[in-house]
């Protein structure tokens, strides 16, 4: 069995981490691996429906993935998490929490990041614009906080790289440590 890691994808809302998710799934399962995708949007639905957007709730949301991520891991699958997870405290929890697991899987922080003025401008559902006039409240970087990473493994600037180039920097780093290797790094393009 390979070992598994997860690959934690934090930033603001819009920033691109569903939009890498699904490419990297995508290459990673052309190589035969095992993975799994946990989007934020779509584990609040489900498994932390009747939670609120305050910094309790939040963090509560954040440890259900990493939970969820952590036993998905441990045996041998590839786990990509598309998370806003906007406190850096809960986020280095998680990671604790992945690496001590059995096997010791690897935790990977990749921070999508992108500038405020370009979010508000790419987005199409009106949501920054609402939260900047106070019509949205606890909305991450606008009216509630956002805790960049301090040393992540991987920034990525959605404003100055591509998806496809942020999925073969996400590749290369996958490479580098060992979680892809005899994989090859071809790609089509």
């Amino acid at each position: 069995m390979s070992r598994g890691f997860v690959v934690w994808l934090t930033g603001l809302s819009g920033a691109g981490k569903s939009t890498l998710a699904g490419l990297l799934a995508a290459e990673l399962r052309a190589r035969g691996l095992r993975v799994e995708t946990l989007d934020g949007d779509e584990v609040r639905e489900n498994l932390s429906k009747g939670l609120g957007f305050s910094k309790e709730d939040r963090d509560t949301n954040v440890r259900r993935i990493g939970y969820v991520a952590r036993l998905l891991a441990r045996n041998g699958v590839a786990v990509i998490a598309a998370v806003i997870s906007p406190y850096a405290a809960v986020r280095d929890e998680v990671r604790a929490a992945v690496e001590q697991a059995e096997g010791h899987p690897r935790f990977i922080e990749v921070h999508v990041d992108c500038a405020i003025e370009e979010l508000t401008r790419r987005d199409t559902k009106g949501l920054y614009a609402k939260a900047q006039r106070g019509e949205i409240a606890n909305f991450s970087g606008v009216s509630d906080p956002y805790e960049a990473p301090t040393a992540p493994e991987l920034r990525i600037d959605t404003e100055a790289q591509s998806a496809e180039a942020s999925l073969d920097t996400v590749l290369s780093l996958l490479d580098r440590e060992g979680l892809i290797d005899g994989l090859g790094m071809t790609r089509a393009h």
